[in-house]
């Protein structure tokens, strides 16, 4: 593989007007057909083989029209102090915009009047209406939501406090300044990394290009393939990660072999046959990690890592092609004026040891030290993890300024935190001798049932064999007590069925929550066997080794648990939480956990693969297994350090966001790269090999037959380049990198 691409770094070099030229048509053709796509109709969220996405199906086949998951919107009155709302004229008030909701949008499929429908509290100071869509909420328009707001705005006018809950308003979270931020950061790092503009530059240009292709792409296909708008959140963020980590260690390698006097268009090659494998490898970590989270069986997660993978696909064609080529316009200018005036006046080298060399030889002093102090250090991290509550956010964890949360703070003052989330119970009668009667002793049951705090009457459809009992729970909606009378329900649906043929379902946002949360939380053990155990096989062909790929994957295991811990103790007991800007602890996202191994697992690898096979390739060629540690420190650390420290940046600036998803998805990847990077790779990875010596690159001859040689030490490369040799242009730099 490294003769292969380092033939292919030399010929993008010299035909570096062709390759730019074929990357700018691919990303005008990407961006043309972006703009010219039709506009996305929102993806439909479906959750196959759960019971709540079961009940959804029949409610579609036995309500017709009824759009069982349409968007809701809970507005919740509140009348001035010293009255109530059954005042002539605050009724007249609340009744007048029930009547402005329902004739907003051609959308609105139903509203409740909440005198009729007996929605006021007992004291007659707080009460609600829900009104129900024909579409989801991702498919309302701007115009729905802003004709529903213009209608609160005017009830607010009438001296009510009004405020609005669901789903209906809440659109996707803007992003755009974050990412600013991430690129400004990274900018600035690699300035300092490389010490020239033009180096500094190579990354972001050639990143920023490779995420126009994967986006555009992507929302060219969006119409057509059922796309999410966060299916180009994910592709942009891992894109613009990846893109700018694969360029940064190909430019730096390439300084790097410049230094050793060669020529341009050779250090190109070499870059490329030796950084680019590495390249290569990691990015492969990187897709199977994304392609896997298919493994769980939701179609949207499922499609998020599928765009994700190609935007990461495209980011190492970008490093193995366009980075040789731009090198070739760059010239002298990949290095720094001081090291270019250096060069120039024939100044020796800079023969001191930097500090990735200084800690590399720390560590090798004291392994054990080293060794036993990192792992307690993240031991004692992942302790939260044993108290783990998952769960999917409600507006009980909005911020306090939203008016989301001051409607499910005005519900739950008025009628009890439930009345929040109520559950949707589906009977399917069809099967029974006498459907009403069936109906009636599911209604009995629930009422029976602990933790239920009321049980609205049972509506049919026209057919008369199938209803919908709408269930209130004592509890708030993502909490765990609410959880179990789901699962109290759906336990006393099995002896109903038994007794009257009548078959029970719990369905609604909260029991449709707590299923994806049960998905999720199955799927996460069959799916890290799998990417770890792709990735350790991928490993085992790069290093040549057994102990090397399991020590990078139990490592991995460690940073991935202190992270979580660090997100448990933050998020869900609130340690630190106004630092971060909790305002509502509760339980983790569902999705985190899955969601944590798939991208810090990629970036993990990366890290893995760009600081390790520098220490291969060293002791391939000679060095003892102490000295090749150093050698792959004094060459590598810079790097990850840098490529750490820019991810770190991008993610971390999600931690501002105002929704708490997305400032724990932040919080979470930001903790566990520095986890992973900075204790990990950088201090138990060389403290293992430094106690492993020669065994750590020991492989059973029988294996060693067996796996395919892929040269990413380049071993290769002295007869091709020798071979190549009356082709370069004598235009040696002997310039000190």
């Amino acid at each position: 593989m490294a003769t292969f691409l380092y033939r292919l770094g030399k010929l993008a070099f010299r035909r570096r007007h062709f390759v730019a030229l074929i990357w700018v048509a691919l990303l005008t053709l990407a961006g043309v057909g972006a703009a010219s796509a039709p506009t996305a109709a929102s993806s439909s969220f479906s959750i196959p083989g759960t019971e709540a996405q079961k009940a959804f199906d029949l409610l579609d086949q036995r309500f017709p029209g009824s759009a069982a998951d349409g968007a809701t919107a809970r507005v919740v009155f509140k009348a001035p102090a010293h009255e109530k709302l059954t005042d002539a004229a605050n009724k007249a008030d609340i009744q007048d915009t029930v009547s402005a909701i329902r004739s907003s949008s051609k959308q609105v499929a139903s509203v409740a009047d909440p005198f009729e429908g007996n929605t006021v509290s007992k004291n007659g100071t707080i009460a609600y209406t829900s009104a129900s869509y024909k579409v989801s909420s991702m498919e309302l328009t701007d115009d729905d939501r802003d004709a529903l707001q213009k209608v609160i705005d005017d009830a607010q006018d009438t001296g009510l406090t009004v405020e609005v809950g669901g789903d209906a308003l809440q659109a996707m979270p803007e992003t755009g300044a974050t990412e600013v931020i991430g690129i400004a950061v990274a900018a600035v790092v690699l300035v300092i990394t490389f010490g020239s503009l033009v180096a500094a530059g190579l990354p972001l240009l050639t990143a920023l290009i490779g995420v126009g292709i994967g986006v555009s792409t992507i929302t060219a296909l969006a119409n057509a393939l059922d796309l999410g708008s966060t299916t180009s959140t994910l592709a942009m963020m891992i894109g613009l990660a990846v893109g700018i980590d694969y360029a940064l260690f190909i430019v730096s390698r390439f300084r790097a072999e410049l230094a050793e006097g060669r020529t341009r268009e050779e250090a190109a090659g070499r870059a490329v046959g030796t950084a680019g494998s590495a390249v290569v490898f990691a990015g492969l970590t990187v897709v199977i990690a994304l392609v896997g989270l298919a493994v769980v069986n939701i179609p949207m997660l499922t499609k998020m890592g599928v765009a994700a993978a190609g935007t990461v696909a495209i980011a190492v064609l970008i490093a193995l092609t366009l980075i040789p080529a731009l090198l070739g316009y760059a010239g002298k200018r990949v290095h720094g004026r001081k090291a270019r005036k250096a060069a120039a006046s024939g100044a020796p080298a800079d023969a001191r040891p930097n500090m990735g060399t200084r800690w590399a030889r720390f560590v090798l002093r004291r392994p054990v030290l080293v060794l036993v102090a990192g792992v307690i250090g993240l031991g004692a991290m992942a302790v939260p993890v044993a108290s783990l509550e998952l769960g999917l956010p409600d507006d009980g964890s909005q911020p306090t300024s939203t008016t989301q949360r001051k409607a499910y703070d005005l519900l739950s003052e008025g009628f009890g935190p439930g009345f929040n989330g109520p559950l949707m119970t589906v009977v399917d009668a069809r099967g029974a001798d006498d459907p009403k009667a069936a109906v009636d002793d599911v209604v009995s049951t629930i009422k029976k049932t602990e933790g239920v705090a009321a049980v609205a009457p049972a509506t049919f459809n026209k057919a008369g064999d199938t209803a919908i009992v709408s269930v209130v729970s004592k509890y708030k909606p993502s909490s765990v007590q609410t959880e179990d009378v789901v699962h109290d329900i759906r336990t006393a649906g099995r002896d109903i069925e038994a007794d009257t043929g009548a078959e029970l379902s719990v369905t609604g946002s909260t029991a449709m929550n707590i299923d994806v949360s049960q998905k999720l939380n199955d799927a996460l053990v069959p799916y890290l066997a799998l990417v770890v155990g792709l990735a350790f096989l991928l490993l085992m062909v790069v290093f040549r080794s057994v102990l090397v790929p399991l020590k990078a994957a139990l490592g991995f295991l460690l940073s991935v648990l202190a992270a979580l811990g660090a997100v448990v103790a933050v998020f869900q007991w609130g340690w630190l939480g106004s630092l971060f800007g909790v305002e509502q602890t509760g339980p983790v996202m569902s999705m985190m956990p899955i969601f944590m191994v798939g991208v810090v697992f990629g970036l993990a690898m990366d890290y893995e693969v760009f600081l390790v096979t520098r220490m291969r390739e060293a002791y391939v060629h000679g060095e003892r297994p102490a000295q090749a540690i150093v050698t792959g420190f004094r060459h590598g650390a810079r790097v990850v350090t840098a490529a750490a420290v820019i991810m770190i940046a991008v993610f971390a600036g999600f931690i501002g966001s105002s929704e708490q998803m997305v400032k724990m998805i932040g919080f979470g990847l930001a903790i566990a790269v520095f986890f992973d990077a900075f204790v990990v790779r950088m201090t138990i990875v060389p403290a293992v090999l430094a106690l492993l010596g020669k065994r750590a690159w020991w492989l059973p001859k029988w294996l060693d037959r067996v796996l395919p040689n892929v040269d990413v030490e380049g071993e290769g490369l002295a007869a091709a380049s020798g071979a190549s040799g009356a082709d370069d242009d004598g235009d040696r730099e002997l310039v000190s990198a």
